[in-house]
């Protein structure tokens, strides 16, 4: 029996190498001329409408050695470009149109890299190379994308922060007139003109960045404040300082403003009141007007009504009234004091004669307006009579009666003692 001899294993073959085609090229980019480089940055900055090609930076000479080394492209070099984004928010480029200058330089570029021009020679050398330009210029678009958007986001608070400063100072009085008004051109105010001041208060507090307060400033574009209309906030509420040439100006302002805030439920939580100041030339105007303005609130919460609008040139003759306080307690004390007397107590009374007036002596309206019968009215009038004297046919003693009811809605009386 003949023995066989084993067999040798095989030696391993040794490895192809691949082809040209086939292996990723690391090599020193082919140069592309510099007069080419100018025109295709020149052809993307027309393109995007005119922009400087500095913005560029050196994005093209990268696209050219990404497209050749076929490698993507380094932390260090994306955040060259994500400053680069960031220059052009502070600069106030359109970011459409910075991602069209780099877009529109990049497909530009295609055209002129040795390996699209060489590509009978290495077909897949002009895949690498596609695929190593897209992938660069997404990476790149990336960054400058959100350069610039961290950029505008710093941007807006050092406006809105600026904006409170300026709107402190204005309103505060803290600073002189001339430097007040040099400022106040920034921010589209010319203070020689007439001004005044909406201020808008509610059970949430208004905050800076506030959708709401961007809504109402585009509800004035169009009207005769478009361009002297300022919106802020301060304590909470919402300020709007705004040019008001005549009572026309004045009125289409506080309208557009209710109609742009949300809807006002019925003497419900989170409801909101407008108060505002009568127009004033110059700085000090703007705070006279904001004084007039958050006084009309206070004398609206005062006399308990409910009003959305709350004006100041309709409430002059309340402030008469508080002018000369001592006056009015001693006619509330000559005049209401018997009140005091009847069944219930005074603030039945007061009520119902301040409603009584309000409706311009209507006992039906009144009745209405208080949810009491027609009877009862006219029971609580002529009790009124009886107590004081004073009767509501005659017009002196009618007038002395309603200044005197004013007054204890200003003062709280009688829950108050005055």
């Amino acid at each position: 029996m003949t023995r066989q001899r084993p067999i040798p294993p095989r030696c391993p073959a040794p490895p192809q190498r691949p082809t040209p085609s086939q292996r990723p090229v690391d090599r020193q980019p082919a140069a592309v001329p510099a007069d080419v480089l100018d025109a295709v940055a020149a052809g993307g900055a027309d393109d995007a409408g005119g922009l400087d090609v500095a913005l560029l930076g050196d994005f093209l000479p990268v696209v050219v050695r990404a497209a050749a080394g076929g490698r993507r492209l380094g932390r260090t070099q994306i955040a060259r470009f994500s400053a680069a984004g960031k220059t052009a928010a502070a600069q106030g480029v359109a970011l459409r149109a910075l991602l069209d200058l780099y877009l529109s330089a990049a497909w530009r570029l295609w055209d002129h890299l040795p390996e699209v021009i060489d590509a009978a020679a290495d077909p897949g050398g002009v895949v690498r190379a596609g695929r190593a330009v897209l992938r660069a210029t997404d990476d790149v678009v990336a960054a400058l994308a959100e350069g610039y958007q961290l950029a505008r986001r710093e941007l807006i608070r050092a406006e809105s922060l600026a904006r409170r400063e300026f709107v402190d100072d204005l309103l505060n009085g803290s600073r002189s007139g001339a430097a007040l008004i040099e400022r106040a051109a920034g921010f589209g105010l010319t203070l020689a003109g007439s001004h005044a001041v909406a201020v808008v208060r509610a059970a949430a507090p208004f905050a800076d960045e506030s959708p709401l307060n961007r809504d109402i400033e585009r509800s004035l574009a169009g009207t005769k404040a478009d361009a002297d209309a300022l919106i802020a906030t301060k304590d909470g509420r919402l300020v709007v300082i705004f040019a008001a040439p005549d009572r026309v100006a004045v009125r289409e302002v506080v309208d557009r403003i209710t109609r742009t805030l949300p809807a006002r439920p019925a003497a419900g939580p989170g409801d909101w009141q407008l108060g505002v100041g009568r127009p004033h030339p110059g700085a000090a105007g703007v705070r006279e007007s904001f004084d007039d303005a958050l006084e009309a609130l206070d004398l609206g919460g005062r006399l308990g009504s409910d009003p959305a609008v709350v004006d100041a040139a309709d409430l002059l003759v309340y402030r008469v009234l508080l002018r000369d306080q001592a006056a009015i307690r001693d006619l509330m004390d000559a005049v209401l004091t018997p009140m005091l007397a009847a069944r219930g107590g005074a603030q039945p009374l007061i009520d119902t004669l301040y409603g009584y007036f309000s409706t311009g002596g209507n006992n039906s309206a009144t009745a209405r307006a208080m949810h009491l019968s027609v009877r009862a009215v006219s029971y609580r009038l002529d009790r009124v009579q009886q107590l004081t004297g004073y009767r509501l046919d005659d017009p002196v003693p009618r007038f002395t009666l309603h200044t005197a009811v004013l007054g204890a809605r200003l003062l709280g009386w009688p829950a108050r003692p005055v």
